[in-house]
């Protein structure tokens, strides 16, 4: 993949669609991405509820945070926003039409590949307005006394992410990864899929969460070795006909790309998170342990300081 370089904006060529359940809710949900004029931004229609129920995708209409970021205003809500996000910024896409007629963004395999693939085949068109960008033009810090995460903002000639994740995890262990205009979003981040830890299930789904995961669209991670009754409880929750844990420490149907993939995955969300900001960012962001929450209540403090407003 070959980054953008071009200083004007861009929309893609034509019209792109989807279909799949949602990772949370687990309802199925048709979605098109349609081309935008220039100053747009990327706004959602819940085209379920009427053709004017637009939500634009932006930090203030963050509404919770919970394993995903949802977007809200009024009754308006859109669930799992951040793979899409992430694909189209990371793609320097400024404008675009998100028409869904449900309340979650297809989860597909857990990755922002399809999204990636499904751009790059249709193309995009560079527009003839100049692109504007939030500039950082000093340090930037978010963290909370006595809580063991951080987030900042520096100055920098481009755009770079890095991310450090440690869930106190013997398979995971401690994980970074980077991403800056020099990678190949593509073939290095898109295609990591979201993970979450075999003990998180349970009280996930009794939380009314992960209603459409499963072990094709997430990495499911397993501290522990399995007792046989183990793995036939879980063959059942999965409705799988065999079930094993790799060497590794993941449920069979995990297959990492990357040793680091988890990583990879968090920076995925990150920058998905981060587009809330509205803008192209030019600066370099380094987020220590954070999630969804930490995020986007950030690309909200950045929105502010520099004045950007919808």
């Amino acid at each position: 993949m070959v980054q953008n370089r071009d200083n004007r904006e861009r929309t893609i060529k034509s019209e792109i669609t989807f279909s799949g359940k949602g990772l949370h809710t687990g309802k199925v949900a048709n979605l098109r991405l349609l081309p935008a004029s220039e100053g747009c931004g990327i706004i959602f229609i819940r085209k379920d509820i009427s053709d004017d129920a637009k939500l634009p995708a932006i930090a203030a209409n963050v509404s919770f945070t919970k394993r995903s970021t949802t977007l809200q205003c009024g009754d308006i809500q859109v669930i799992t926003s951040e793979h899409l996000l992430s694909a189209l910024y990371a793609l320097k896409i400024d404008n675009v039409i998100i028409e869904i007629d449900n309340v979650e963004v297809p989860i597909l395999d857990g990755s922002a590949a399809p999204y990636v693939e499904a751009i790059e085949k249709i193309g995009v068109v560079t527009q003839d307005k100049e692109r504007e960008y939030i500039v950082i033009d000093e340090e930037i810090t978010y963290s909370k006394e006595g809580e063991d995460w951080w987030i900042k903002a520096l100055p920098y000639d481009g755009f770079e992410l890095d991310v450090t994740i440690d869930f106190n995890s013997k398979v995971l262990g401690v994980q970074r990864a980077t991403f800056n205009d020099d990678s190949d979003y593509a073939d290095e981040i898109s295609f990591c899929k979201t993970f979450c830890f075999l003990h998180e299930i349970e009280p996930l789904l009794k939380l009314g969460l992960i209603k459409g995961g499963d072990l094709q669209n997430a990495l499911v991670i397993a501290e522990n070795e399995l007792s046989q009754e183990e793995i036939e409880n879980y063959k059942k929750m999965f409705n799988l006909e065999s079930l094993t844990r790799s060497e590794k420490g993941f449920l069979s149907h995990s297959e990492l790309i990357y040793d680091n993939e988890c990583a990879r995955h968090k920076l995925l969300d990150l920058i998905g998170d981060i587009s809330l900001v509205g803008k192209q960012i030019k600066g370099k962001i380094i987020a220590y342990k954070s999630g969804h929450k930490i995020n986007t209540e950030f690309a909200e403090i950045i929105r502010k300081k520099y004045n950007y407003n919808e």
